[in-house]
């Protein structure tokens, strides 16, 4: 699907996040204020592009932004307020430290919390739609994979540089070969054949 601007006056924030169903490590959000001209053949929703495009867009989308910001909400917040406040305060988060106030809010998804006076719109496969949300989407994923990346040195057997804290078969088997790690996120159905681990 081609991306579009959406039509508005003044600054439009896209807003998107990356990690919400991953078993370790935070949930990450971005938002960004592109220009109103911006446009970018490569630019696509996140999960759609190769870690290579992703890298490449990373400095393009930060460098022609009017602002941007990426703000992690990590595991002890996630297990304490559920990952759906967790990933919106994510969201809210970043936009507070946005260095421009926007008029409009795109948001990827159905579920957000009122975020100041500020008008927004919801909008499901957001990232797949608008280059705001799709440039958010590739900040939010680009930032959470290298600090999953950091963290792997620390547990290289969980592997997480690849999987990056998702709940692939070798995740899974290392969590029940080794246990959880401090990065684990305690509410999470860790393991299909267990609603909880013993702590």
């Amino acid at each position: 699907m081609k991306l579009k601007r959406f039509d508005c006056k003044g600054h439009i924030a896209g807003t998107d996040e990356a990690g919400r169903g991953c078993l370790a490590g935070p949930v990450t959000a971005a938002a960004i204020i592109l220009p109103k001209n911006f446009g970018n053949e490569m630019l696509a929703d996140s999960k759609k592009l190769s870690e290579k495009k992703r890298t490449l867009l990373k400095p393009i989308l930060e460098n022609v932004s009017l602002s941007y910001s990426v703000k992690h909400i990590f595991e002890e917040e996630i297990d304490e307020i559920n990952i759906l406040n967790a990933s919106i305060l994510a969201m809210h988060e970043s936009l507070t430290h946005l260095t421009l106030r926007p008029q409009v809010i795109l948001v990827d998804g159905n579920r957000f919390k009122p975020y100041s006076d500020i008008k927004y719109h919801c909008i499901v496969k957001g990232d797949d739609k608008y280059f705001s949300i799709a440039a958010a989407s590739v900040l939010a994923k680009t930032y959470r994979d290298a600090y999953m990346s950091e963290i792997h040195l620390e547990y290289p057997a969980y592997n997480w540089k690849k999987n990056k804290g998702y709940p692939t078969a070798e995740h899974r088997e290392a969590i029940r070969k080794y246990g959880l790690t401090k990065y684990h996120r305690k509410s999470f159905r860790q393991l299909p054949e267990q609603y909880a681990l013993d702590l």
